[in-house]
């Protein structure tokens, strides 16, 4: 009888471990399935579209469309080739897999899409306003965090393949907005919110420092001003419109602006310090660098130079774009950008829907506001007629590459308008190589938005 009893409990037993791993494999199978089926020989891919239902990526393959009508995109949305990893499908290809574990492989008529905030009308304007000339732009809503242009030249259409992959120019497989850059005088910016925050505005306006177009600094170095004249006395409107380089040399040196604390708000801000290990910015999937420099001694070129946008200071064009939005929302806090907007299943269901969020404060909303103001102020004085129709705060910056011997222009800003907030960054690369101005993409990128808002 003993016998009997303990021989059903056995067979109990692994009854009941049988039914545990067979609920486990069909987990497994449900959670693996769809992995496997984008890695196998008859996966199928679904769409991607832009925020008006425009296709920026057909992942059947067998649309019709004008000839490069993904060039100015190409290397933003990528495909499911290899050959970019940091793409927009690359990272998110199973949010487009027309598959499912209940109705298996859908080949036709599968829903599965992902539709962006991207505006494709705009992003062929402003690359197409670039010409021959290379460089990027990115602009976003600074309020929702909706990216609307990201564009980045040379780029690829593609469904034109990659046969000639090692023909294609330098940087054609990546979108040059999340990788860093000389960022030149616009990285003044950071400086002047290092500044307010040690300092306050009151204090900092009272600081009057003499440019007479060269600076010896404490060390012994020059750090010479883009005007071999000089700027004369002035204070940091002033010293902000010039983009005068002794002025923020002298500015560092001050003993009321202690190094230790300009690191620490450039930690706040993102920077990664003396050799630091960069961190990234997440945008749905994709990968974007974070800023970086050197700041050891207030006295010294390095740091100075640092300060000014040159030396050791990398920068990616989304930080900076990111940086406009704390300064124009007027709360310190960084609107973090995002590219999908909503997700859609095989049957055409949404399953994800985006929304705002924002960074953790940067820097104090007393100090948003009197960056605003310095900007606003900028851009009525400077830009008024460069960029017009708009009330924009700006700040322009050129930096030097390749050994001094080429110039890259940049242009950060954003437009004061509740009805329509839009922050941007804008670089062109080798800028003596042709006529084209950051201000006249900046109008062409502003013009081809207003339809947006």
């Amino acid at each position: 009888m003993k016998s009997i009893k303990r021989t059903q409990r056995i067979i109990s037993a692994v009854i009941l471990l049988f039914i545990i791993g067979m609920a486990l494999l069909v987990v497994k199978l449900v959670h693996e399935s769809s992995f496997y089926m984008l890695n196998s020989d008859v996966h199928q891919l679904g769409y991607v579209y832009d925020r008006s239902g425009d296709v920026l990526f057909d992942g059947t393959g067998t649309g019709s469309y004008p000839d490069n009508h993904f060039l100015d995109v190409g290397n933003l949305i990528g495909d499911d080739k290899g050959q970019m990893v940091n793409t927009l499908v690359a990272r998110n290809l199973e949010k487009i897999n027309n598959y499912s574990f209940s109705d298996g492989l859908v080949p036709s008529g599968g829903k599965a899409a992902i539709y962006t905030t991207l505006d494709h009308n705009a992003n062929r304007a402003v690359y197409n306003a670039y010409g021959y000339m290379e460089g990027c732009v990115s602009a976003y809503n600074y309020k929702t965090g909706e990216l609307l242009v990201c564009v980045s030249l040379p780029s690829l259409d593609v469904t034109k393949g990659y046969d000639d992959v090692g023909l294609f120019k330098s940087g054609t497989l990546l979108s040059k907005n999340m990788f860093g850059t000389v960022p030149g005088s616009t990285q003044k910016v950071s400086t002047v919110i290092s500044a307010l925050e040690i300092m306050g505005t009151d204090q900092l306006y009272s600081k009057n420092y003499s440019c007479s177009g060269k600076y010896q600094n404490r060390s012994g170095a020059f750090i010479d001003c883009h005007n071999p004249y000089g700027h004369g006395a002035q204070n940091i409107q002033e010293a902000f419109e010039n983009s005068c380089n002794p002025f923020f040399a002298q500015l560092v040196e001050d003993a009321d602006m202690p190094l230790e604390k300009v690191k620490k708000q450039y930690s706040k801000l993102g920077y990664a310090l003396n050799g630091e290990e960069m961190s990234y910015i997440d945008i749905n999937g994709i990968q974007c660098e974070t800023a970086s420099t050197t700041l050891n001694d207030p006295y010294e070129f390095r740091t100075q130079w640092g300060c000014i946008g040159q030396g050791d200071t990398l920068v990616s064009p989304i930080q900076l774009m990111m940086w406009q939005s704390a300064i124009a929302n007027g709360t310190g806090k960084m609107t973090m950008p995002y590219l999908i907007d909503h997700i859609t299943d095989t049957n055409g269901k949404i399953k994800e829907k985006a929304s705002a969020s924002f960074s953790d404060r940067l820097f104090s909303e007393n100090t948003a506001e009197a960056v605003k103001q310095i900007m606003l102020t900028n851009g009525a004085d400077r830009y008024t007629y460069l960029i017009s129709g708009y009330k924009v705060g700006v700040k322009s910056g050129t930096a030097q590459v390749d050994e001094g011997m080429k110039e890259n222009s940049l242009l950060v800003g954003f437009v004061d308008d509740p009805s329509f907030p839009v922050a941007f960054a804008i670089l062109i690369e080798n800028k003596d190589s042709g006529y084209l101005t950051t201000e006249q993409i900046a109008q062409v990128l502003l013009d081809n938005l207003k339809n947006d808002f």
